[in-house]
C-alpha cells in the first residue's frame, strides 16, 4: 500500500483523536494528519485540501445531523473516500452509512490494530465494515430523502443547517453576509429540491435521516 499524503479525522473527543492518532501515526509516519472537532471546521479542511486521501468521520459532532454530513460530503467532494468511526454499532446505522456512500464503517470498539486493517483495505479501494454485517445488509441505494439532500448546493446545505439550528433568516444573512432577501430565494430552492413547503417541513424531513439511539452504548451517550 502507498502511504497515503494526507488524512482528516473529524472527532470532537480530544482523547479518541490523539490515542488513534497515536496509533496510526506508528504505521503511517509520513502521513500529514489534519483534526477537525465541528462540521464547519470539516467543511473548511476539505476545502483548503481537496487533495485529501481519506476522511475518518464521527457522524456525531457539533452541527451535524446523524447522516446529513455524510450525504453532505460524498456528494460535494466524490473524490474523497469517507470512513466513519462511530460509537454507533448496530447494523441498521452500519448498513445505512454505507448505502449514502462511506468507504468503511469502525465501530469505536475496534481494537487499533483492526482499525488500522480497514483503513488500509479502504486505501487500496476496497470496502470495510465489521464481520457481523453480511453483504445482504448493506443496501445498494440512497433513499429518495437522502438523494434531495445531496442534491442541495453547499450554500443551500449550510442554510438548511442553520434552519435547523433554528436561526431565523435574518441571523442566517448575517453569519453569511448576504441579503435577507438571498436567504429567502434560497430558502424557496431548498424547498422545491427537498419537495416541502416550508421549513418546518424541511426540518422535520432532515430528522428522518438521525441516527437512531438504538445500540448506543449508555455511557456514550
Amino acid at each position: 500500500m502507498l502511504q497515503p499524503e494526507k488524512i482528516i479525522i473529524t472527532d470532537d473527543h480530544p482523547l479518541f483523536r490523539k490515542a488513534l492518532l497515536e496509533t496510526l501515526k506508528e504505521n503511517l509516519p509520513n502521513t500529514q494528519w489534519l483534526e477537525a472537532e465541528t462540521v464547519e471546521g470539516l467543511d473548511a479542511l476539505l476545502a483548503e485540501n481537496p487533495d485529501t486521501d481519506l476522511l475518518l468521520l464521527d457522524l456525531k459532532i457539533p452541527g451535524a445531523h446523524g447522516f446529513n454530513t455524510l450525504i453532505h460530503i460524498r456528494q460535494h467532494f466524490p473524490q474523497t473516500p469517507v470512513v466513519v468511526i462511530s460509537a454507533y454499532e448496530d447494523n441498521d446505522t452500519i448498513t445505512k452509512a454505507m448505502s449514502y456512500g462511506a468507504s468503511g464503517f469502525i465501530p469505536k470498539s475496534t481494537p487499533a490494530s483492526t482499525i488500522f486493517e480497514a483503513i488500509t483495505q479502504v486505501l487500496t479501494g476496497e470496502l470495510w465494515t465489521p464481520e457481523t454485517l453480511t453483504e445482504q445488509d448493506i443496501q445498494s441505494s440512497q433513499s429518495q430523502i437522502a438523494a434531495n439532500v445531496a442534491s442541495l448546493t453547499q450554500q443551500q446545505y449550510r442554510i438548511l443547517m442553520m434552519f435547523a439550528e433554528g436561526m431565523l433568516n435574518k441571523q442566517i444573512a448575517y453569519d453569511l453576509s448576504v441579503s435577507e432577501a438571498t436567504i429567502k430565494a434560497h430558502a424557496t430552492a431548498i424547498f422545491r429540491k427537498l419537495n416541502v413547503r416550508n421549513r418546518t417541513q424541511a426540518v422535520i424531513l432532515l430528522s428522518q435521516l438521525d441516527i437512531s439511539e438504538t445500540g448506543f452504548p449508555q455511557e456514550l451517550k
